[in-house]
């Protein structure tokens, strides 16, 4: 009975069964199979394929159109030289601070300085805000200049803090620089009093205002008188003749004698330019003004004397003081200082030394 076959591997081809009969020796192998050499091989198979290129986009195609582009022209260099004639020391003519042109730190100092002297600093709201605190007192307010502009002054102690003392600091470094003036001393602060001119801007709220003057007041004991010009004319020379003019002129009763003409006592200079001479003699003072300064755009108002007639009727309080009786001095003024000198104080104004002791 025939038994059934089962299958357990896919369906192969079936081997080739082995000869019956043995190689023989006279038959040859098979040829092997040999590659066709590069010669025998036609030309467009030799040749390799062209790659084509990729179209470039974006950013790729700029910077290809910019290397593209022709190199842009070298400019033509210039030969330079030293010119050893021109000063670099620079005088402004504005503010009359002299300074190294072309020195960086030179040049940021004059700008700010220039712009100071120029049109004052600014009085803000933080300023402001700060005031009752620092004790800062309104000595008048609403005050007319002669070109119809408003302001106010303000009065307060020079040791204050916060931002009016930073304010304050860079005012008196301000006028340093403008006066070309020592800076005051500690003892000298500690007796002295502020007064500011604030001017309001034009088409802004009060709160936004400018420092274009100040005044600083200074408790003193003494000053000397200031010479007038009848006494500088005064010499011994012109009370009595020369020998030369005594022989051709006789003698009258009316002359004075040798023995009569006394010559004026010694005068100390203070500013020989503008002609300033004080007697040496103290006088008992007791109101001193070191400094003055009036923004230059805002002279000629009536800035000073608004300031100085304020600090002369409040500082010592309950006191006011009359210049024209000599009861005020100033250090030594400058040519404009004179000048309000002598039509504010009305010729009793005196002179007296910045570090004296009380």
């Amino acid at each position: 009975m025939p038994t059934g076959i089962k299958r357990t591997y896919s369906t192969r081809a079936a081997k080739p069964a082995p000869p019956s009969s043995p190689p023989s020796e006279l038959t040859s192998p098979p040829p092997l199979k040999r590659k066709r050499p590069l010669s025998d091989r036609p030309t467009e198979a030799n040749t390799p394929s062209k790659k084509v290129r990729r179209g470039l986009t974006g950013a790729s195609a700029a910077k290809a159109k910019a290397g593209d582009a022709p190199k842009a022209k070298q400019c033509k260099l210039t030969q330079l030289h030293f010119s050893l004639d021109t000063p670099t020391l620079r005088t402004c003519p504005l503010c009359d601070l002299s300074y190294t042109r072309g020195a960086p730190d030179d040049e940021t100092l004059h700008k700010a300085h220039c712009a100071r002297v120029q049109r004052g600093l600014e009085w803000g709201r933080e300023e402001q805000r700060e005031a009752e605190k620092a004790g800062v007192e309104e000595i008048e307010s609403r005050v007319k200049l002669s070109n119809g502009a408003r302001g106010r002054i303000i009065c307060f102690r020079p040791d204050v803090g916060g931002k009016i003392g930073a304010k304050l600091i860079i005012l008196l470094d301000t006028i340093r620089l403008a006066l070309s003036s020592p800076p005051l001393s500690p003892a000298v602060l500690q007796r002295s009093k502020i007064y500011l001119f604030l001017l309001s801007s034009p088409g802004a709220t009060t709160t936004r205002e400018k420092i274009v003057g100040c005044v600083v007041a200074q408790r003193i004991s003494t000053a000397m008188a200031i010479a007038h010009t009848s006494e500088l004319s005064s010499t011994p020379s012109s009370s009595q003749p020369t020998p030369s003019s005594s022989q051709s002129i006789a003698p009258s009763s009316s002359s004075p004698s040798p023995s009569d003409a006394t010559p004026p006592p010694a005068l100390l200079p203070v500013d020989s330019s503008s002609n300033l001479y004080v007697h040496p003699a103290p006088l008992p003072t007791p109101l001193g003004i070191p400094r003055l300064f009036v923004s230059s755009a805002h002279r000629r108002l009536g800035i000073a004397s608004r300031l100085l007639t304020a600090a002369a009727q409040t500082f010592i309080l309950g006191c006011p003081l009359d210049p024209a009786r000599g009861e005020v001095a100033f250090t030594q003024p400058t040519g404009a200082g004179k000048a309000v000198l002598e039509s504010w104080g009305r010729g009793g104004v005196r002179i007296y030394e910045e570090e004296q002791d009380m």
